[in-house]
């Protein structure tokens, strides 16, 4: 099975009760979790959640995908695809060799860290005090940047490298494809309106391989609450494309506020409309606000593909998707760069785009 390479329930557990003194500061367990955020479990609040049966599912090769994607966009900012292309031996063989490299001591870990902001992270996301029960590596896409040749990675790095390279181009071409069904679907030309963006040569994309380790201890000591892994959030960039092993642990947030969880597939992917995209639509797409949560008894592995713009694109809402002439633009115009210098000086949960709104005070 996708588990047996992980170590067992009992080693997993004391070597991450080993490594929260980052977190809580060799402080009593409970009193001083206060560094790691907690959601209610289910309960008949506005916070309770669903079971995520309502989220679309969009077959690639359905001839109308392109209309059930506009759908999706618009309703939810988030949908799973089927029927995409890529090869399961392609997902394994990445997803085995991330595993392998989270099961390596803290020490060898750390060897590709510290993430600033790229390479290896432990439970501190970015440089303004999120924390979450996470470990991940995170790596650049740019040709134009050299941050991935400081990153060591032990072992056979060249084949980790290697299944890194093919697993992000297959992401990539993903992308470009269900951007192009949006740009048919929006009936926009020309059809590489959008995908031409991470098609570039300097497309600034990233790409990040998360693992949630299970803590069945620390949960229970919680008390009627889940642990969160990585807080809430909406992703920057265009669109993103996740993967994640056969353990639950995503939702999203539909536009009432209510959250849903997201039900594993190992053998789909989930494409999350980004900041970027909900701009540049004016406000027809939202970008979705999504979390997860850490599972009590298993590892959670997730690979997600951010894509996005050269750092000097503009984003601005397209003027032919001005369906009327006095449709009122809803944000002002920037380019990828100065979104992302302003995303880094952001929380995580921040509305980063409201800064950008043509109300915003400046």
């Amino acid at each position: 099975t996708q588990n047996s390479s992980y170590p067992t329930k009992n080693l997993l557990t004391s070597f991450f009760f080993q490594q929260t003194t980052m977190v809580v500061l060799s402080q009593p367990l409970v009193e001083n979790f206060s560094h790691i955020k907690t959601c209610k479990h289910n309960n008949t609040t506005s916070d309770h959640v669903h079971t995520g049966n309502i989220i679309p599912v969009i077959d690639l090769l359905d001839p109308e995908a392109n209309n059930l994607i506009i759908k999706a966009c618009q309703e939810f900012g988030f949908f799973k695809v089927v029927n995409h292309g890529v090869s399961i031996e392609t997902i394994t063989k990445l997803e085995n060799e991330s595993i392998n490299f989270f099961n390596l001591s803290q020490i060898e870990k750390d060897k590709a860290g510290p993430a600033n902001p790229f390479g290896y992270g432990n439970k501190r996301i970015g440089s303004k005090g999120d924390v979450g029960w996470v470990e991940y590596l995170l790596f650049t896409t740019n040709p134009e940047l050299n941050h991935n040749k400081s990153i060591t990675i032990p072992g056979n790095s060249l084949l980790f490298w290697g299944l890194v390279k093919e697993y992000i181009s297959a992401m990539r071409n993903m992308g470009c494809m269900v951007l192009e069904m949006i740009a048919e679907g929006l009936k926009i030309e020309p059809k590489n309106v959008l995908s031409r963006m991470l098609s570039d040569e300097k497309s600034d994309s990233c790409f990040r391989l998360n693992h949630y380790p299970p803590c069945p201890e620390l949960l229970q000591a919680l008390s009627g609450r889940n642990l969160i892994g990585f807080g809430e959030h909406t992703d920057p960039q265009v669109i993103s494309v996740g993967r994640c092993n056969n353990t639950s642990g995503l939702q999203i947030s539909l536009k009432d506020g209510t959250w849903i969880s997201v039900p594993p597939d190992p053998y789909s992917f989930f494409i999350n409309v980004g900041d970027s995209l909900q701009a540049m639509s004016n406000g027809r797409f939202m970008s979705v606000r999504h979390r997860v949560i850490a599972d009590s008894l298993k590892a959670r592995v997730s690979m997600v593909y951010f894509g996005g713009p050269p750092l000097s694109e503009k984003i601005a809402p397209l003027s032919c998707l001005m369906e009327e002439p006095n449709e009122k633009i809803l944000y002002n115009e920037f380019t990828w760069s100065e979104y992302k210098m302003s995303a880094y000086k952001t929380r995580l949960g921040d509305n980063r785009l409201s800064l950008f709104e043509k109300n915003a005070q400046s």
